[in-house]
């Protein structure tokens, strides 16, 4: 199977992806071999969106009042938003070096430093072969960018969102810390938010679920997995 079963996705990667085996910061390595897996979608003549998590810099629920560091909820969501603006500058610059267009775009305006998110330029990027790299998540404290991903994901009329995760699926239980987990290779939304499955929090769930939108979860260390997943191959779990 040569032709991919999705015109345009958007993949969503978690901060703690670009980290590598440190416990924070960026590496170079890994974030070189994750352009690479999107440059082989690109070269598919896949539309890619791509939004970004800013778990390996700064994540924002873990540094308010609730572990005792008395930091307003909001101030530490927007810090982790521009968190996210770091990260998305850093995949840029590794997508541009291979030869790829690539545009970032914010929902908190800094215009020396990337395009401010407008929803009809970004389907232009899209169409033009450019990749868009959204970041800052919503522009609003209290989503996470799971959230972000799935409502960008609806304003640009993807056809899936790709969650790359360190497991090659979605698991009743975490399986590195549980050998019993079983691993699902379907589910349907609604049985996502009744299990409590570690997906995508609820507000993204909900949103796709209503939307109609599938979310295919793998594993993104497995070098030409996203390939894989827009082929049509039956890997990681599906969720629709």
């Amino acid at each position: 199977m040569n032709q991919p079963i999705y015109k345009r996705i958007v993949l969503k990667l978690s901060g703690e992806a670009l980290q590598g085996k440190a416990t924070h910061g960026i590496d170079q390595s890994v974030l070189s071999a994750i352009a690479r897996q999107i440059k082989e979608i690109r070269d598919l003549k896949v539309d890619v969106a791509i939004v970004l998590g800013a778990g390996n810099i700064f994540r924002g629920q873990e540094n308010t009042a609730n572990r005792g560091l008395n930091m307003d909820r909001s101030v530490a969501d927007y810090m982790g938003m521009l968190a996210t603006v770091i990260n998305g500058l850093a995949l840029q610059n590794v997508l541009e070096k291979m030869g790829l267009h690539a545009r970032v775009m914010t929902a908190i305006e800094m215009q020396r430093v990337a395009e401010p998110y407008i929803r009809r330029k970004a389907v232009r990027h899209l169409e033009k072969g450019r990749i868009v790299i959204f970041v800052a998540g919503t522009g609003n404290p209290y989503f996470t960018t799971d959230t972000a991903a799935a409502l960008r994901a609806m304003e640009i009329k993807a056809d899936a969102i790709l969650k790359a995760t360190k497991v090659d699926g979605v698991y009743s239980a975490d399986p590195i810390k549980v050998k019993s987990a079983k691993k699902f290779s379907h589910l349907k939304y609604i049985d996502v938010l009744k299990k409590g499955l570690k997906v995508m929090d609820a507000t993204a769930i909900s949103l796709c679920m209503d939307n109609k939108l599938p979310i295919v979860v793998f594993n993104l260390n497995k070098q030409g997995n996203i390939k894989r997943v827009v082929l049509g191959e039956k890997i990681g779990t599906v969720v629709d």
